[in-house]
């Protein structure tokens, strides 16, 4: 005599031993055979819209077939299949399919030999048909009444596994409908950002050996340059050169968060740690986890924040602003800034300690006037791009005097200027008829002079000569990875003999060589 509790107990038990829907079944029919025949076990669905069947999770015997997990009920049975999975009885028991119906018989006869034994439930939760449960044995008159009823005492976990398995398919469905989002929305971010960075070939070409250098690597890297030279470009293209490049890639802009946020933003916050906390929240670190976070902006971090930040920098961990536990975090940081943070350190504005943690890596973007040979391409992509914006169908061209109309230019406000003005260029030309070539002759005036005199320059820090000659001297070095002689050494960038300049090193306590 079987004890009905116990049994219940033990085979609910293997029912949701496992998330693996076939490791369940499978545990679950090992337990069933010490109460009766099995030689395979499934979960089915039936579409009666359609007369296809569907198989969920089976365990089969190595003696019979294996079927498709989807198959299509012959036509002319399909009035009967319907009517009979709309008035399925709770539980049933086939023991020999030639003395069934004919239609069971020729819809059995496409999985099963004819000398078996089943037993198929309904399964249904909360009113809703959910699919079918079916044991089977080799052979005929395998099965009695009292197999039938063990079977039914586990409807009900039964009934919730197969809804689990239809909730993490629907899962699993939606998250590939996100990724495939994710990886259409990565797309559009890169023609947005610049998938090919203009200039690489020439102006850029520096930069981008040195991308291409440290993108497959996890290093820290800092960007430097003035305000407009394109940073988040290089941010990004270091990101999608990488190994992380499938992985988030979270950009925060320090400068635009309130200092009574930035916590909350960069590192999450627990319920209740402050007014207005309603609820706990993963902050940019957290989200970044195994990807790359930018840090735009980063010399207007505050102080708080920037000790944060070393800890992850230093101990890849992170503490949520009012909770206690300690969460490891996988981030790759890239910084950047058109500040000075030497002169940062110097003046207590930024943590010295924080600024060799960061300055792993520095690339120095240089300015447009440094590069003018970029403008005709940086021009024609502007032109491009703008002409799709403005719905202007004939884009204009540009003359050779134009051209270097704007190469005379210093252009302060780098590319983001040039860009701004191909724009208003444009704007401005828009009419009615198509512009054969556009000029940029009337448009000197409205550019802001940025020009300055000895006057306007009164309130700003005067360095000593010896410090402005070491810095300037670190960041040709910086940028040539510390190579003193070569076409591609410090000494060539500053257009002095490499002996010159190591005499001016040793003056300077700037080390090189082994000393590096």
């Amino acid at each position: 005599m079987v004890d009905e509790n116990e049994f219940f107990r033990r085979a609910t038990l293997r029912i949701s031993s496992s998330l693996k829907s076939e490791t369940a079944l499978q545990r679950a029919m090992t337990y069933l055979q010490q109460h009766m025949p099995v030689s395979g076990i499934f979960f089915a669905l039936y579409d009666p819209n359609l007369n296809i069947g569907r198989l969920l999770a089976f365990i089969w015997p190595p003696g019979i077939d294996r079927p498709k997990r989807t198959f299509v009920f012959p036509k002319e049975y399909w009035g009967w299949m319907k009517n009979w999975w709309d008035n399925q009885e709770r539980i049933r028991i086939i023991n020999d399919i030639s003395k069934e119906e004919k239609p069971l018989q020729q819809a059995f006869a496409a999985m099963w030999p004819n000398d078996t034994s089943h037993i198929t439930m309904g399964l249904r939760l909360e009113e809703m048909q959910l699919g079918i449960l079916a044991i089977f044995a080799e052979g005929k008159n395998r099965y009695n009444e009292s197999h039938a009823h063990l079977i039914s005492l586990l409807h009900e976990p039964f009934a919730i596994a197969i809804s689990n398995i239809l909730q993490h398919q629907e899962i699993l469905r939606l998250k590939d409908i996100l990724a495939d989002d994710n990886s259409y929305l990565r797309q559009e971010l890169m023609e947005i950002t610049g998938k090919t960075i203009i200039g690489a070939n020439f102006g850029m070409r520096g930069v981008m050996e040195m991308v291409s250098q440290v993108a497959p690597l996890n290093s820290p890297v800092l960007l430097l340059g003035e305000t407009g030279v394109g940073k988040e470009i290089i941010a990004n293209a270091i990101h999608y050169s990488s190994k992380r490049k499938n992985d988030p890639y979270i950009r925060v802009n320090c400068g635009a968060i309130p200092e009574n946020l930035i916590d909350s933003e960069l590192f999450g916050h627990e319920k209740g740690a402050f007014t207005g906390a309603i609820s706990s929240k993963r902050g940019r670190f957290e989200r970044a986890n195994h990807g790359t976070i930018f840090l735009d902006e980063i010399g207007e971090l505050p102080p708080a924040a920037q000790v944060r930040l070393l800890r992850v920098l230093q101990q890849h961990e992170i503490e949520r602003v009012g909770g206690s536990e300690v969460i490891p975090v996988d981030v790759r940081v890239i910084s950047a800034t058109h500040q000075n943070l030497e002169l940062m350190t110097q003046s207590g504005k930024f943590r010295e300690d924080l600024l060799y943690r960061l300055n792993v890596f520095p690339i120095m973007i240089p300015p447009l006037r440094h590069r003018t040979d970029d403008i005709p391409a940086l021009v024609s992509h502007f032109l491009e791009h703008k002409s799709r914006e403005l719905g202007i169908e004939q884009m204009p061209s540009i003359t050779r005097e134009a051209i270097e109309q704007l190469q005379a230019y210093h252009w302060p406000g780098n590319v983001r200027e040039l860009e701004n003005f191909v724009e208003r260029a444009l704007i401005q030309t828009k009419t009615g008829k198509p512009v054969e070539a556009i000029s940029f002759s009337g448009l000197a005036s409205t550019s802001v002079d940025h020009t300055t005199t000895p006057s306007d320059q009164t309130d700003e820090l005067i360095l000593p000569m010896d410090d402005v000659i070491t810095m300037h001297i670190k960041k040709a070095l910086a940028q040539t990875r510390g190579k003193v002689e070569g076409i591609d050494g410090a000494a060539n960038l500053l257009k002095i003999h490499p002996s010159t300049l190591r005499g001016r090193m040793r003056k300077l306590g700037i080390p090189y060589g082994r000393h590096r």
